[in-house]
């Protein structure tokens, strides 16, 4: 059995990916900072039948990242796919003349650091399979920069940049890296924004193995 690794699973988007791999035999690694509801999360998906585990880790703490995805793979099994997609802290969604020196260094942790720690652990294994997926989440200041969310805007483009490099670099290995845009909030019962819907788009993404950047949705003009 091969595992997917849910960098920020929490009890929407994050569950609903866990129930789409699950669903097609995958196990499922939990990582976010909090154990207690990560094991709760990890419960209720295992009495729906799917093999999950949670571990906790921030995303800013290199050190505890790879120490989560190593365990993760010992236990459950070789990663195969890793999608992270933690939601954004507070500092980096304010107004870019509001926005410090300190609010950038934390935002490029969790959308730059954190993403390149993830993947120099879980790499190797996609190597020895042979094949792997890394999925990027971001919301639409991933494509088009904000200057209400200034933060979310430059890490996510160094994110954006660092994963379209990879994109180029390890297609020739079987290792795909696609990025969904989610302009907006995720919401229950919409149309392309639910996390049931958005899970599907990823578990596309993922076996369909096409462009780089895929769009939940158009973004406003």
């Amino acid at each position: 059995m091969t595992t997917i690794a849910i960098v920020g699973a929490g009890p929407g988007l994050g569950a609903a990916v866990a129930r789409r791999f699950g669903a097609e035999g995958f196990a499922v690694a939990l990582v976010s900072r909090t154990q207690e509801r990560l094991d709760q999360l990890a419960a209720d998906l295992r009495a729906e039948g799917v093999t999950a585990r949670g571990y906790a880790a921030d995303v800013r703490d290199a050190e505890s990242l790879t120490a989560a995805l190593g365990r993760a793979a010992a236990e459950l099994g070789t990663i195969e796919v890793l999608e992270y997609s933690p939601i954004p802290q507070r500092e980096f969604l304010r107004p870019v003349l509001e926005t410090t020196v300190d609010d950038l260094t934390a935002a490029v942790e969790f959308s730059v650091l954190g993403p390149v720690t993830a993947v120099q652990q879980v790499l190797p294994g996609m190597r020895s399979l042979g094949r792997g997926t890394f999925l990027f989440v971001n919301g639409g200041s991933g494509a088009r920069p904000n200057p209400r969310v200034a933060g979310t805007s430059i890490a996510f483009a160094g994110e954006s940049a660092y994963a379209s490099m990879l994109h180029d670099v390890l297609a020739g290995e079987n290792i795909h890296i696609g990025q969904l845009i989610i302009p907006g909030a995720i919401r229950p019962g919409h149309p392309t924004h639910d996390p049931a819907v958005l899970a599907d788009t990823l578990w596309t993404i993922h076996s369909d193995r096409g462009e780089f950047r895929t769009f939940a949705d158009q973004l406003d003009a």
